[in-house]
């Protein structure tokens, strides 16, 4: 106690590591662009170096176009595919959900009426 200052506490080793924090959703989404753009830059600046085997590459993949194209700067992703993913996880498919948990609970509240009055 002497070697501390007063109203100082000092955590017990048997506590262990604090837990980090959680990401909210939105810095998750963040992190999650910003490690994406990262990433593709990186590959497409190894896919223009000297050291990439580009032969080797084409002849393993289903769309060389579209890989060149990549290497050139276009995006990752075609308009078609962006827009299925939004479909299946984007804000019109929480809509969606919503709608159905909704209809379930309608259901449901339905069931019980009709379960008391029998």
């Amino acid at each position: 106690n002497c070697c501390y200052p007063p109203g100082r506490r000092v955590q017990s080793s048997k506590m262990g590591p604090t837990p980090p924090r959680l990401l909210t959703e939105e810095e998750y989404r963040l992190q999650g662009e910003v490690e994406t753009h990262k990433a593709l830059a990186e590959l497409r600046s190894f896919c223009q170096s000297p050291e990439f085997s580009a032969w080797t590459t084409v002849s393993r993949i289903q769309s060389p176009k579209r890989f060149a194209d990549f290497v050139g700067g276009a995006s990752h992703v075609t308009p078609n595919e962006v827009f299925i993913h939004e479909r299946e996880f984007g804000l019109e498919s929480l809509f969606i959900d919503e709608q159905l948990f909704e209809e379930d609970d309608e259901e449901e509240e339905e069931n019980v009426n009709d379960s008391f009055a029998g």
